[in-house]
């Protein structure tokens, strides 16, 4: 994610990260992740989108303007990651994984 030239950090800014975990707990009650990616289903072109999911994956029911503004907050804090695929954000961990890599994970 984070490169070594061009004077960017090796860290991630885990700070921000983490308020962004709990400011999404607090608006989202019982979601554990969100899912988020470009791809609106109600939308035909690329538009910010959440999908809340509690500890036993059970949906979270979100309104469309919550899950575009979770999903817009997402996007601005890993402006580098590639959004041309969906992405998981653990809000226990603070941690964004490619949504593809998180369901490889689970069947081994």
């Amino acid at each position: 994610m984070h490169t070594a030239d061009g004077g960017s950090s090796a860290c991630p800014d885990t700070a921000r990260q983490q308020r962004l975990a709990a400011q999404l707990a607090d608006m989202i009650p019982g979601a554990t992740t969100l899912r988020v990616s470009l791809t609106d289903p109600t939308q035909t072109w690329p538009h910010p989108h959440a999908v809340a999911k509690d500890a036993d994956g059970a949906r979270v029911e979100l309104s469309r303007t919550a899950a575009k503004t979770a999903a817009r907050w997402v996007l601005r804090v890993w402006p580098e990651a590639d959004w041309t695929r969906p992405h998981t954000f653990d809000l226990a961990t603070a941690t964004l994984t490619r949504s593809d890599l998180v369901a490889a994970g689970r069947g081994r």
